[in-house]
């Protein structure tokens, strides 16, 4: 009887170790690479955005093919910040109460408004420059990606450990900064 039991668990110790810790090792390094891939397709999107001072309907259409080479869903949250400064008063319905100085405030803008601007629902072609989105230096503009599906390495990571992660993203890059340029 103890020899059987033996039999049986080295013939699945030997399966555990031939088949499926080499396919976990295997859908582990697929997520790594997606994770390459989406930190090499936001920095090249959002520094080419930061250099160039705009969007265009081609740059943001690109950055989406970079990121559905990985195979995986992901939700693009972008946003713009626009900088502007506000003159202080003490009675702001009276111009001669100035308070000489200056308040910064942003002027914020989200993935639907910038998309709505790039993709209007109108004939106008791709490469209009009315669909152009511009941004001014000193702006921040940032974009955060993060994967929708449970990648391969979570499912195999999930039945090997006996966890669930299905409400955690495989892949999260926030990544942003100042608009340094206005190339127009």
């Amino acid at each position: 009887m103890s020899n059987s039991v033996s039999k049986w668990f080295a013939a699945f110790l030997a399966l555990l170790l031939l088949y499926i810790v080499p396919a976990g090792e295997l859908a582990r390094r697929q997520d790594d690479l997606s994770r390459i891939v989406v930190y090499q397709a936001v920095t090249k999107f959002v520094d080419s955005v930061r250099t160039k001072g705009y969007i265009t309907p081609t740059m943001y259409q690109d950055f989406l093919q970079e990121l559905a080479a990985t195979g995986n869903e992901y939700d693009v949250q972008m946003e713009h910040r626009h900088k502007k400064y506000q003159p202080e008063y003490a009675d702001p319905a009276d111009p001669d109460t100035f308070l000489n100085r200056y308040v910064v405030v942003y002027d914020a803008y989200y993935q639907e408004d910038l998309a709505a601007y790039l993709f209007p629902q109108t004939d106008i072609p791709r490469d209009d420059e009315r669909r152009v989105y511009r941004l001014t230096a000193g702006d921040l503009f940032q974009v955060r990606v993060q994967s929708l599906n449970r990648t391969p390495g979570m499912l195999i990571m999930d039945a090997l450990t006996g966890t669930d992660s299905s409400g955690k993203a495989a892949i999260v890059f926030p990544y942003g900064g100042l608009v340094l340029n206005e190339d127009y």
